[in-house]
């Protein structure tokens, strides 16, 4: 397998992640599903599949594309693009087709004499796949991390979750309003909140270095203690606003009229986690998503609709 092939795989996954909250329209007829089956029976139609740890049976036709992760995929009928599975076991038998590429990366792939595939076919067994990212010689990442290391990063990020489950719940329940709020005006002014964010952060970056260089004389220690609080507020905030974002914009392609701001910000860090470990693109998204919200935040004052500047007329 080439490093493009590995290349292209990482960019299909990657793709459907950090566009899972644009995936299908509102009146779409897309299968989302976690931990259950999907069966499209001779005869049926969707739009397009999405699986979390759920078995997979397509007969009929399936307009795009088939995304499962852990699970099975098995395939006798017909996919209009990709079918990607991620440490799934999939089988393609003699009368599918699939129009695009077949990306399997980790599990297991058997194809049947006669199936078709319009695309490329893309199989990395799991020793095969930290092979070709972290591994010696000709490894996509050589350099950069060493393959000993992937447990070790794999649970720092699983703590990391964890602390904002707790956050994202703790959040979601004292500041449901302003989290909704501010969620609302990403879609506004996305572009204005990015900029913001990202010149928020090289300026408390530079704030952090002073208050680092005072630190040799007794008033860098509270400089940097403040600095230390404000940018975790700004940073928590910013990234539920983030969360409900994510988690609003897909439960309303999906259909859903009624959202709870509970519901939308875990959903919010599910499809937010799920992103990140993607290698390269999820640093990417992470980084993007990171900066919106630091600059939401600032621009709406904490989901605040008041102008904390703006002096109130005297009674």
């Amino acid at each position: 397998m080439t490093k493009k092939s590995l290349a292209l795989a990482l960019l299909v996954l990657g793709a459907l992640v950090t566009l899972a909250p644009q995936a299908a329209p509102a009146a779409a007829q897309a299968e989302v599903s976690s931990r259950k089956d999907i069966h499209v029976a001779p005869g049926e139609t969707q739009d397009k599949i999405f699986s979390l740890g759920g078995h997979v049976l397509i007969e009929g036709k399936v307009r795009e594309d088939v995304m499962v992760i852990g699970g099975t995929i098995t395939i006798s009928g017909e996919a209009g693009q990709s079918v990607v599975g991620i440490g799934s076991r999939i089988l393609v038998k003699s009368t599918a087709v699939i129009g695009e590429d077949l990306a399997a990366l980790g599990g297991t792939l058997e194809k049947e004499p006669g199936c078709t595939i319009g695309g490329d076919t893309i199989y990395f067994q799991t020793r095969e796949l930290g092979d070709k990212l972290f591994g010696e010689g000709d490894g996509l990442f050589q350099g950069l991390f060493s393959f000993s290391l992937i447990p070790i990063i794999v649970v720092i990020k699983l703590v990391i979750i964890f602390l904002w489950l707790i956050a994202a719940v703790m959040g979601a329940a004292i500041f449901p309003k302003p989290i909704a709020f501010a969620a609302g005006e990403i879609r506004k002014s996305f572009w204005p909140a990015l900029g913001t964010g990202i010149v928020a952060i090289i300026v408390f970056t530079m704030l952090v270095i002073m208050a680092a260089l005072l630190s040799f004389i007794l008033i860098g220690i509270p400089i940097a203690l403040a600095l230390g609080v404000a940018g975790f507020i700004i940073k928590a905030f910013g990234r539920l606003a983030v969360f409900y974002f994510l988690g609003e914009g897909l439960l309303r392609a999906l259909g859903s009229k009624r959202i709870a701001v509970m519901g939308a910000v875990l959903l919010g860090l599910f499809v937010f986690s799920l992103a990140t470990f993607v290698p390269v693109l999820g640093f990417l998204f992470g980084f993007v998503m990171n900066a919106l919200g630091w600059g939401i935040a600032i621009r709406t004052k904490f989901g605040s609709r008041e102008n904390w500047f703006q002096k109130k007329p005297a009674c």
